[in-house]
């Protein structure tokens, strides 16, 4: 039999392996453990293999956009598609149009012949990366002219594009891709963002439209969600029960963050009673673990949002109401969709009044602002600035007893 130091010492060890399976602070990178996005997957591959064409991949902060490019190139080895080079860049603020390019040819390396001493030497193979070969300062042809050079199939990925803040870099990268497929020079060029559509991550777009694949990535389905789990939990040698799945993929408001998060508290929550099966007692056991795992900067947004000193405040239970709301394809809910989730939490009908000003409120600087408006008054839609957040709001209304699992079910049915 084993011994508990024996039994101690696995778990441990299985509690580990499952950090691995579940990752909430980073993308993921094996296409194992990658769940869903199978459209947007093909979407992409396919512009890949025909010459000419590009790539943008927009859609809200956390749904998985970086997490797709990481497994892309795996997932087309798996196709059999022929051999490709990647080159991937994180963008940020202090970018320019030419230092992009620098960042991400130096992911790519070539081979050269370099004549050798002596008569009858052979020519010796040096490798140097692409961009020691751009030069300081680099227009958009000179790099059109090396890349249809480079006798490599490449993907060049720039990640987080909408960070970038000179004004002229979105019409130069334009220019680029639309001289790379006149050329039909076999590279192809992945833009990735955070924006609602492609004018916002690409303002010169129209003049690339032909040769642009467009992929928008909008919140994960329950099913990607707990495609997630199962993936995760059989990584370890685990299992878990429908209603543990469907909870998860609830309170993850579409986001793999949460589930990611959820899953790992769950799994450790398990694995602490000696279970291989997780069910929803260990949910409710992750959920307090989350909160307190979810990044400060979240948490300090919610504070913010909902300090009040009336002890008769219905800051809480409002946002609470939006976190719950239904939303549309953008993530965008009306005053009128607060209703039922308010009067559901509060257990009395309240009407749209009763809860107007603090919807206002939400949109103010002095509170975040925690909310977006778009259009006109008496038609407003709001939505949350951070996604993140509003699965956020739900977990910590359950830590606080603000609303009951119960409650939640009710709501989700």
């Amino acid at each position: 039999m084993m011994m508990d130091d024996e039994r101690t010492a696995t778990a441990r060890a299985q509690a580990l392996r499952l950090g691995s399976a579940f990752s909430p602070g980073a993308p993921i990178n094996q296409s194992t453990l990658f769940a869903g996005r199978q459209a947007e997957l093909e979407s992409i591959s396919d512009a890949v293999v025909q010459r000419g064409l590009h790539v943008v991949v927009f859609g809200e902060r956390g749904v998985g956009k970086t997490s797709l490019t990481n497994v892309l190139p795996e997932f087309m080895d798996q196709a059999g598609i022929g051999d490709f080079t990647v080159g991937r860049v994180n963008c940020d603020s202090g970018d320019t149009f030419r230092t992009l390019w620098h960042k991400v040819l130096r992911e790519v390396t070539v081979s050269i012949a370099v004549p050798s001493a002596g008569l009858r030497a052979s020519p010796q193979e040096h490798l140097l990366t692409l961009n020691e070969t751009l030069g300081a300062d680099p227009g958009q042809e000179d790099i059109r002219y090396l890349l249809q050079r480079v006798g490599q199939r490449l993907i060049l990925v720039f990640d987080e594009f909408d960070r970038i803040r000179q004004p002229t870099a979105g019409r130069e990268m334009a220019n680029v891709i639309k001289s790379l497929s006149d050329h039909l020079v076999d590279v192809t060029v992945v833009l990735v963002g955070v924006a609602d559509t492609v004018d916002d991550l690409v303002r010169e777009h129209q003049s690339i439209d032909r040769c642009l694949v467009q992929v928008r990535m909008p919140r994960m389905s329950g099913g990607e969600l707990e495609d997630i789990l199962g993936r995760g939990y059989a990584h370890v040698g685990m299992t878990v029960l429908p209603d543990a799945a469907l909870l998860i993929a609830y309170l993850s408001q579409g986001l793999p963050h949460f589930t990611h998060l959820l899953g790992l508290a769950a799994g450790r929550a398990a694995i602490e009673q000696r279970a291989r099966e997780v069910d929803a007692t260990h949910v409710v056991a992750a959920v307090r673990a989350a909160v307190h795992q979810t990044q400060h900067s979240i948490a300090s947004d919610y504070t913010r949002a909902t300090s009040t000193q009336r002890q008769n405040s219905l800051f809480r239970q409002v946002f609470l109401a939006c976190a719950l709301a239904e939303t549309d394809p953008l993530g965008f809910f009306g005053a009128a969709d607060v209703r039922a989730p308010l009067s559901a939490i509060m257990g009395k009908r309240y009407e749209i009044p009763s809860f107007a000003r603090h919807l206002d409120q939400f949109c103010q600087a002095a509170r975040g602002p925690a909310l977006q408006r778009s259009g006109a008054p008496r038609h407003y839609r709001y939505r949350f600035v951070n996604p993140l957040l509003q699965p956020y709001v739900v977990l910590r209304a359950l830590e606080q007893g603000l609303v009951t699992l119960e409650q939640l079910q009710r709501l989700s049915s």
